[in-house]
């Protein structure tokens, strides 16, 4: 329904009065031509000048840029110095992530949690920052630019692998991904690429009443799993992840059940992509060869004797074009912590060579929040002026000492991609 505008007061008219005429008064009084004359240009001009009731919709509007202007104060007094906004020349609109809603129980516990972050675009007048901050990596898009002796563009020294929860979140980085530099601008820059980037513990100790023998097959285990789901080039493309599916234990058959009825028939409260990475081939297309990838597998007792419980926590960087040879590039971050449990045979039952998936969690940045169609939808910069506006808290993709929020489903906002 639209709103209608308040007009306010309405000045009397001269079809209000009696209508003896605009010379005859209540009472029969009476007063000169001239005077009248005089009462309505008066009246007239008040009526212009007196101030009007602002609309519902322009009191929601002036309400809505008020409340972004001040996160963006808060956001710059936490010490970003830019976050994920629009182009200045652009319409004032909203930023948004998601969280999604549980589909599936495992085991009887409870239910899967999962968050979404949608982007808000690339602002283009960053250049403009990046000169200023960081002239070294500005000049490197330009032709003659700072180069290594292979001729590509500078670019830092490639991180030491994770081997614990880092201290808070990684330094802002200069530049636009492009094709030819797709993870310019982010700290995946630095990360190590592909299924190589997922190390297994070495020297793996017996835990829980559960041999070392078990637990170092456990773990390479986990680590076929996270591969299969979410760096296998047809999976990403949207086939169906038959070897991921395959390592789930089958004695989880009700898990199992849900799984393959998300991925025939995906809703938002029941979406693959909360287990598997999967884009739509139709709309988008991946850049380049690599995904860059960071995170670390632990070992920690079970919750009861003879089980031992490993967490996969990593982090996937998917740098996205559309598809047909799209220029703009964009990133989707996802986040995935895979909990297994392995367990002593003698103990419990189980399927060898399969992992019984304790949990899931995940959280996935630049999406668009609102589609169950099986597919992460990433967003571009002409994607950012349609949609509803967020709730809930900027976050950071890349701050890995952040643990994953209990949320429940909304969507609200993440300051990089």
């Amino acid at each position: 329904m639209t709103d209608k505008p308040s007009e306010g007061p309405r000045p009397e008219s001269a079809s209000d009065r009696d209508p003896g005429g605009p010379s005859s008064l209540p009472g029969g009084s009476s007063i000169s031509d001239e005077a009248w004359e005089k009462f309505v240009q008066d009246a007239e001009r008040d009526h212009t000048a007196a101030p009007k009731e602002p609309s519902a919709r322009a009191r929601m509007v002036t309400e809505r840029l008020r409340a972004l202007d001040e996160a963006e104060a808060r956001q710059a007094r936490a010490g970003r110095r830019w976050g994920r906004k629009k182009a200045p020349a652009a319409p004032r609109q909203p930023e948004g992530w998601r969280t999604g809603p549980a589909w599936q129980e495992m085991n009887g516990r409870s239910s899967r949690r999962r968050k979404v972050w949608s982007a808000l675009g690339v602002l283009l007048a960053v250049a403009v920052a990046v000169i200023a901050l960081k002239p070294s990596a500005a000049l490197s898009w330009l032709p003659g630019g700072s180069q290594d002796a292979a001729g590509a563009p500078d670019s830092a020294s490639p991180l030491a692998p994770e081997t614990s929860r880092p201290s808070g979140a990684p330094a802002e980085g200069g530049g636009l991904p492009t094709r030819k530099r797709p993870f310019i601008g982010s700290p995946a820059e630095r990360w190590a690429a592909g299924a190589d980037a997922i190390e297994v513990p070495k020297a793996a100790k017996a835990v829980g009443g559960v041999s070392a023998a078990r637990i170092t097959t456990g773990l390479g285990l986990t680590k076929d799993f996270l591969v299969a789901s979410n760096l296998d080039r047809d999976v990403l493309y949207g086939a169906e992840p038959k070897t991921a599916l395959a390592l789930v234990d089958p004695l989880q058959q009700d898990y199992l059940s849900g799984l393959r009825s998300a991925l025939r028939h995906p809703t938002v409260k029941n979406d693959p992509t909360w287990i598997f990475t999967r884009f739509d081939p139709d709309k988008v297309e991946l850049v380049g060869t690599e995904v860059r990838v960071r995170g670390r597998m632990t070992v920690e007792p079970g919750d009861v004797a003879g089980q031992a419980r490993i967490r996969a926590d990593y982090t996937f960087v998917y740098p996205l074009a559309r598809s047909g040879g799209g220029k703009e590039v964009t990133r989707t971050i996802v986040r995935r912590v895979v909990q297994v449990d392995v367990s002593d045979p003698a103990r419990f039952q189980g399927t060898e060579g399969h992992i019984w998936v304790y949990d899931l969690d995940g959280e996935i940045s630049n999406d668009n929040c609102r589609d169950g169609d099986g597919f992460i939808q990433p967003l571009f910069q002409a994607d950012l002026y349609a949609g509803p506006g967020p709730s809930g808290e900027v976050v950071d993709p890349y701050d890995r000492s952040r643990e994953l929020g209990r949320a429940k489903d909304e969507c609200g906002t993440v300051s990089r991609t």
